[in-house]
């Protein structure tokens, strides 16, 4: 015996059942709206090979850039001597140890290692740049 497929427009199917996120979100079972047909196996693979291909057309952007992951390991690879600017005003002078998703951990000549979370950073530069260029210092 053949079926035929029926196709429903999404404008139908939320006509045809209430708005319910916050059941389907726990795991309530979803009305079956095919009495007699499509079981429910069926009908969860339907809906989930067009929720795939809703989910291919749209990406999930990186955590992470290449830009971002090229400057810090060039800056270490160099121990490019760096300032880093927090949120507060707060300004770290050191070279770039090592760096995570979250963090960077700065060593510092006169004073402690310290590691910085990186939403607590506003900016950073290199310091020669600080003066124009030159890594020229002035005394008192």
């Amino acid at each position: 015996m053949n079926r035929k497929l029926i196709r429903t427009t999404l404008a139908e199917v939320k006509g045809r059942e209430p708005h319910h996120p916050k059941e389907r979100a726990e795991g309530a079972p979803r009305p079956m709206h095919r009495p007699g047909g499509a079981g429910p196996s069926q009908s969860r693979d339907a809906s989930s090979a067009s929720s795939a291909a809703a989910l291919g057309r749209k990406k999930i952007p990186q955590s992470e850039t290449n830009a971002e992951i090229f400057y810090y390991k060039k800056q270490m690879d160099a121990h490019t001597l760096m300032v880093i600017v927090l949120v507060d005003g707060e300004e770290v002078e050191g070279t770039i140890e090592w760096y995570d998703r979250s963090a960077l951990k700065i060593n510092r000549r006169g004073a402690p290692n310290i590691m910085l979370l990186k939403h607590n950073i506003k900016y950073m530069f290199k310091a020669e740049d600080r003066n124009g260029g030159g890594s020229s210092e002035s005394g008192d």
